[in-house]
């Protein structure tokens, strides 16, 4: 099968964030397996999604990870002009939902595999494929805990998120919660007997604008834009009816800092100020939605230099944008960002990515297993 083949296959598993995706890697387990690659199918503990890993060459030796999700955020727009789950190829564009972020990039891996078992490798290719990426990386944290089984301490990991083929060194962190406030319902004609979840809120709200406006004036990183750490509310529900006191309210809020700052930290105040209303009668609940670090990959680095060779590109400093690298960094391998596509048309009715993005990033990876068959670490000549 060829990448765009095998992309047709993966859009038409609508394994939408948060939902079961059983179908989706029982389908890449069955086409590796069909290589004589085991793939190792990791279950998350919500019971019904999985990551999946597998290694091609020895997975006694420090190799490369290539590391993508198997997620997509839902299609639920009405200006597809197509079954988001149904690949439909017009010239070069392959549109569907997740071909660029990231189906793609996953495609162009399971494409490289008859290359990359035809040749020599003394140091391994490993896929790490995840789950719920897109609900704040809910599923690498789980196969990372599993890697030290799975094999040694890799040389680096590129994580496939769309960036045009050119690797990118750094991201911000984020982290994400939500406030949920519990009142008391009644008559709206009678609020003195009960109490208001939504007025309740507006301390929290107004401090959720106050730390923004504050982070506005930073730390500074210039290689981000904005180039300081950001902070807003994204969501808020409450109520039942204009005429029933509001009993409940629920605030979502994320950050996104820069590297060097903990993004959970900065979510602190705000949780202050919620806890604060327990002593007005006020019910407070507090859930972490979601929490990564930032990546921050030097330039002099083997693993810049190594992409910048592979991709024939000068490497970005930043993206504000999040992945899993920042993960794979905190647990000690370092990580790039490069894959196919541009994050410009993630999350959007027809989403598309082009073929001859597909074939670039297939000739990256084949040409880095080429790089695998060296014998000396810090020297990677490619194979006879």
């Amino acid at each position: 099968m060829n990448a765009t083949e095998i992309l047709k296959a993966l859009v038409g598993f609508p394994s939408v964030v948060g939902t079961s995706n059983d179908a989706i890697v029982e389908w890449i387990r069955s086409y590796l397996e069909g290589f004589g690659i085991l793939a190792h199918v990791l279950p998350g503990p919500e019971g019904d999604r999985a990551n999946l890993f597998a290694s091609i060459g020895p997975s006694d030796k420090a190799g490369y990870i290539l590391s993508g999700h198997m997620d997509v955020v839902p299609a639920q727009e009405t200006t597809w002009t197509g079954d988001p789950f149904v690949l439909r190829i017009d010239g070069e564009r392959l549109y569907g939902r997740g071909t660029t972020d990231m189906k793609g990039f996953l495609a162009a891996v399971l494409a490289s595999v008859p290359a990359l078992v035809a040749l020599p490798l003394i140091r391994p290719i490993h896929l790490a494929f995840s789950y719920d990426e897109e609900a704040g990386c809910r599923g690498v944290p789980h196969l990372l805990s599993r890697l030290p089984k799975l094999c040694v301490p890799p040389l680096g990991a590129v994580i496939g998120e769309p960036s045009g083929m050119r690797p990118i060194l750094a991201h911000k962190g984020k982290a994400a919660a939500r406030i949920v406030l519990r009142g008391r319902s009644g008559h709206s004609s009678r609020p003195d007997l009960g109490v208001n979840a939504v007025h309740a809120m507006a301390p929290v709200l107004q401090a959720t604008v106050s730390a923004a406006h504050a982070l506005a004036n930073g730390p500074f990183d210039p290689i981000f834009d904005p180039p300081y750490s950001s902070l807003q509310a994204g969501l808020i529900q409450g109520g039942q009816a204009l005429n029933i006191i509001a009993d409940h309210c629920t605030l979502d809020i994320e950050t996104r800092a820069i590297s060097g700052i903990d993004p959970a930290t900065l979510l602190e105040p705000i949780r202050m100020v919620a806890e604060a209303l327990r002593t007005s009668g006020i019910g407070v609940e507090w859930e972490e939605l979601s929490a990564y670090p930032a990546l921050s990959l030097a330039r002099h680095t083997d693993l810049a230099n190594l992409l910048a060779e592979l991709t024939d590109q000068e490497p970005l400093a930043a993206v504000s944008y999040g992945t899993e690298a920042g993960l794979f960094q905190a647990a000690g391998v370092d990580a790039i960002i490069c894959g196919p596509g541009d994050i410009s048309r993630a999350h959007k009715p027809d989403e598309f990515i082009l073929t001859r993005e597909l074939s670039a990033c297939q000739s990256m990876i084949e040409a880095l297993g080429k790089r695998c068959c060296a014998q000396i670490p810090h020297r990677m000549d490619p194979c006879p």
